[in-house]
């Protein structure tokens, strides 16, 4: 049973969001603003984080950065429908995805499975274990969700991990931004979607480059994006 935590001012869609995951087999606690919420996130122990964009006390961006400078759980922003700036920035943050407001409970169940089972797959035997992926400078444990660039460990959110272990699974070849954002987000890009882009230009800014300057993931020209192999 994972534990969610949801972060919302909005009592009604919490209850009807809280009640509908629990019947789905979560374990749900709430928070009713971004102070208390950040202080739950960080005390307890969840698989996951729900956190709504406007709130009360802490908004849902200055809460998503706190979380951040001490954890790496999932996070999943719900946000107003067609904000992009907040969306893209909430991205840039570290969140590992964000659904729309008004959403259904089943959307964000969905949504918050699609995260967790890539999150968990490691340890639940749906693929052979893989002890070590090098590329290069790089290093990845995929059981432990650990990376390394030149042996300095390399702090990733869920997502970001996702991203890095599909592009190193297939280096020296493009993967389209679909199949990043099926692999690493479970669900298919949507068109105008930006987070793939957003969450590899965060993984760049985290990694080292090459001995020419360059970044080792590079954008190939209608085919997606692909990990250099030196």
């Amino acid at each position: 049973m994972a534990n969610v935590l949801l972060v919302d001012d909005d009592d009604e869609l919490v209850g009807m969001l809280k009640d509908y995951l629990e019947l789905e087999g979560f374990s749900v606690a709430t928070a009713s603003d971004g102070e208390s919420g950040v202080a739950a996130a960080l005390a307890g122990d969840f698989a996951i984080v729900v956190l709504d964009m406007m709130m009360p006390r802490l908004n849902g961006l200055e809460s998503l950065r706190r979380i951040r400078a001490a954890s790496t759980m999932p996070v999943l922003m719900l946000t107003a429908r067609g904000d992009d700036a907040d969306r893209i920035l909430g991205l840039e943050l570290g969140a590992d995805d964000y659904v729309p407001k008004p959403c259904t409970p089943r959307e964000l169940t969905a949504r918050i499975r699609a995260i967790l089972r890539r999150t968990q797959q490691a340890t639940s035997g749906d693929e052979p274990p893989v002890q070590l992926i090098t590329v290069g400078a790089l290093s990845l444990w995929p059981e432990k969700r650990l990376a390394e660039w030149e042996g300095n460990a390399v702090s990733l959110t869920s997502t970001e991990f996702n991203l890095l272990e599909a592009l190193a699974r297939h280096a020296g070849r493009p993967v389209s931004k679909n199949d990043l954002s099926e692999q690493a987000l479970g669900r298919p890009l949507a068109r105008f979607d930006r987070s793939i882009d957003v969450h590899l230009s965060s993984i760049r800014h985290k990694l080292g480059t090459l001995a020419d300057g360059r970044s080792c993931i590079q954008t190939v020209y209608r085919q997606g994006y692909q990990l250099i192999r030196e």
